[in-house]
């Protein structure tokens, strides 16, 4: 295949991909993001293989916002479109559209990714892998700067998650949709009921593996601006693993 600066793949939206409400979860959505970053990332000869086999290193997601416009449905064919910019020293930026059957943008995301090497568990200067798009997209999909996250006030207890073999994905460690479910898990079933997250920022700090016990905190200080600060930190060394800000309507 030829190999492509816009990379689009449409989607399915299946039973087991939606919430009660017969809307996509929003955790598939970065599933969707994550299998077409690694099938864009392929075409142009960088994928997940290409990496291990090449370099010995493999993508990692360390930032992400993404701005939802309307769900998707149960039964709804979606397209989801991705670009990469311009490689950083550090950071890979990728930004992902995605479309209804009309053609009308429904969701917005940008995101920043790292090489890390696996057997070190160590990230590595971009230019290891010399990675370079046919040619470069400039247009953001947010027009915003994927930055560090902090909390408003106090935090609050909101539960414990002991992390299990049924949480971690290839890497051997917590994949990015997992947190986001248990990010949807500190709010009660009413929140969800009555609202939705209309855009979610999260900052992937440190490895969530097996065995670990993460402590979700949440700040509801922001509330009345509908935004909310959640974050995991492990039970054991009291590190911060992820931090998130949500914003609901």
């Amino acid at each position: 295949m030829e190999a492509v600066s816009l990379f689009q793949k449409k989607f399915h939206v299946n039973p087991s991909n939606v919430d009660f409400k017969k809307s996509m979860k929003l955790s598939h959505l970065f599933n969707g993001f994550q299998d077409i970053a690694s099938l864009a990332s392929e075409n142009q000869g960088f994928g997940i293989t290409d990496l291990e086999h090449g370099f010995g290193v493999s993508w990692i997601l360390i930032k992400i916002r993404v701005d939802i416009i309307r769900y998707p449905r149960m039964e709804e064919e979606i397209t989801i479109e991705t670009w990469a910019q311009t490689p950083g020293k550090l950071e890979f930026e990728r930004d992902f559209i995605v479309r209804d059957q009309q053609g009308n943008i429904i969701v917005r995301a940008v995101s920043a990714w790292v090489i890390m090497d696996m057997k070190e568990r160590k990230l590595k200067r971009t230019d290891v892998i010399s990675y370079h798009t046919p040619k470069a997209i400039t247009e953001r999909a947010i027009d915003c700067k994927l930055g560090k996250l902090k909390r408003y006030g106090e935090l609050e207890l909101a539960y414990k998650r002991v992390i299990g073999y049924s949480d971690i994905d290839f890497n051997g460690h917590l994949n990015n949709s997992e947190y986001v479910d248990f990010i949807m898990d500190c709010f009660p079933l009413e929140d969800h009921i009555q609202r939705g997250i209309k855009s979610i920022e999260v900052n992937f700090k440190n490895e969530v593996l097996p065995g670990n016990t993460i402590i979700l905190y949440k700040d509801t200080t922001a509330s009345n601006e509908n935004k909310f600060y959640i974050e995991g930190v492990n039970e054991k060394d009291k590190v911060v693993m992820f931090k998130s800000e949500v914003k609901i309507g």
